[in-house]
């Protein structure tokens, strides 16, 4: 990290994208580009207790009659065109990347309490719509939790909770085995205000598209592993941000709900039966030692070498790689939906 880095985002840096943002950058191109290869539906879905929300998705099919129907949360347009590949050698997905309540151009909540469980039932909903009564999913970031609540499961970004006093033969070692100091520092910075006060930081991402573009550009340079990103494609994520249907600050809203109902909730398991898989990347925003995320169903793990917090963009190959072996012929987790292996 350089010097400038340690403060957050550049200046030059803001300068410069800014002066392109401003007369260069053309969002209309950008923005018929993934209309062009992303085929995108809205879906009116009723959330218990919250009505109905009209949720944007994309939903590309395999061509393979059998492919593994694939609910994708923290995706993007890189990793599709791969997961739909038929092939002899290995399993094809259909999937369906919903943009989360308050995010891109689904509508949010309006009233309090919307949290994890919610999201899930949203998603889920929305697969059973699609027709989608078995499935599987991959998730990463908040992909990670809602996941973990609703099918079988592959994630990028596992957690775990420490060892408890008492537990075993980890017990000597239980103080001094924690997150890093920079893990901390991570967590504790746009976490905590995210968490606690994410109207006040609203006001100043939805005022300034610069202010908007300062707070996103630094976590996308710093999440991932030395990345090289075009300002193009910088600004195309501030884009969709910008112009969300819900406005800027919705999508923080997530945090203060989640920590709301329960604050070590990202440190936690939740017991379950269905077949795991993890996808371990180096830069990864926490990495937690392996002894905390252990669970009797994990089927698949995977060591990467290169590679951060948005595996599905930085990495999409090794992605989908993973997720063909952990569905593929000879993994305890193929066949997992019925009738659906995905082979072509």
């Amino acid at each position: 990290m350089s010097p400038a880095e340690e403060y957050g985002a550049p200046l030059a840096d803001m300068r410069r994208l800014v002066a392109h943002w401003k007369d260069g950058y053309d969002w209309r191109k950008h923005e018929a580009r993934l209309n062009e290869q992303l085929p995108q539906f809205t879906r009116d879905i009723d959330v218990e207790g919250f009505g109905s929300l009209n949720i944007h998705y994309i939903h590309k099919r395999s061509e393979v009659a059998n492919a593994i129907p694939l609910l994708f949360v923290h995706g993007c347009n890189k990793i599709i065109p791969l997961l739909i590949q038929a092939s002899p050698d290995h399993p094809s997905f259909h999937v369906v990347v919903p943009s989360l309540p308050g995010y891109g151009f689904s509508t949010a909540p309006t009233k309090k309490g919307f949290s994890l469980s919610q999201y899930a039932e949203t998603c889920h909903k929305l697969m059973l719509a699609l027709g989608y009564n078995e499935y599987v999913t991959q998730g990463g970031d908040w992909g990670y939790l809602i996941t973990r609540r609703i099918a079988r499961w592959h994630t990028n970004f596992p957690l775990g909770a420490p060892p408890k006093k008492g537990s075993g033969p980890i017990l000597p070692l239980a103080p001094h085995i924690s997150y890093t100091e920079k893990d901390k520092a991570v967590q504790r910075g746009y976490f905590a205000i995210q968490s606690t006060r994410p109207q006040t930081l609203g006001y100043g991402l939805t005022d300034s598209p610069v202010g908007l573009l300062g707070w996103i550009y630094e976590k996308l340079v710093a999440w991932t592993d030395a990345y090289p990103w075009t300002d193009d494609e910088v600004l195309t994520w501030i884009s969709i941000y910008w112009f969300s249907r819900a406005g800027p600050t919705a999508a923080s809203r997530i945090y203060y709900e989640v920590t709301q109902e329960d604050s070590n909730l990202l440190y936690s398991t939740e017991p379950t039966t269905i077949p795991l898989g993890f996808s371990h990347f180096p830069k990864e925003l926490v990495i937690p030692p392996k002894k905390w995320i252990r669970e009797p169903n994990l089927v698949f793990e995977v060591d990467h070498d290169s590679g951060g917090h948005f595996a599905a963009y930085e990495k999409p190959d090794l992605l989908v790689g993973d997720l063909r072996k952990m569905f593929g012929k000879g993994s305890r987790a193929f066949g997992v939906v019925p009738n659906k292996n995905g082979y072509a």
